[in-house]
């Protein structure tokens, strides 16, 4: 039985963004867009964005502003897609690109 389960579970998609912050939010939100309409109807769905916070806070050091920008892109995501529930947002203390976008889906 774990065998047909596994089977139905899409693999990952992953995305990487850097560069300005409002840029970095704009096509994190245009690739999710894109994801949800590839995977079409699923059963389940999960969405977990990932935010450098060393990359972050070259950005902020370079006179990128998070607010509103943050706020406004989260309510957008909360509302616009019909997520089940709002993205999970893990904060790395990794060096790397600014965000990462996962989106894992069971068909």
């Amino acid at each position: 039985m774990r065998g047909v389960e596994d089977a139905a579970l899409g693999a990952p998609m992953v995305w990487t963004f850097d560069g300005p912050f409002a840029t970095c939010l704009a096509d994190l939100e245009d690739a999710l867009r894109r994801a949800l309409v590839q995977v079409g109807t699923v059963t389940s769905l999960a969405v977990l964005i990932q935010l450098s916070l060393p990359a972050l806070k070259q950005r902020v050091q370079a006179g990128d502003v998070v607010q509103p920008t943050w706020g406004q892109f989260l309510q957008r995501l909360s509302h616009r897609y019909g997520l089940p529930a709002a993205p999970r947002v893990r904060h790395v203390r990794t060096a790397g690109p600014l965000a990462t976008l996962i989106v894992v889906y069971r068909s």
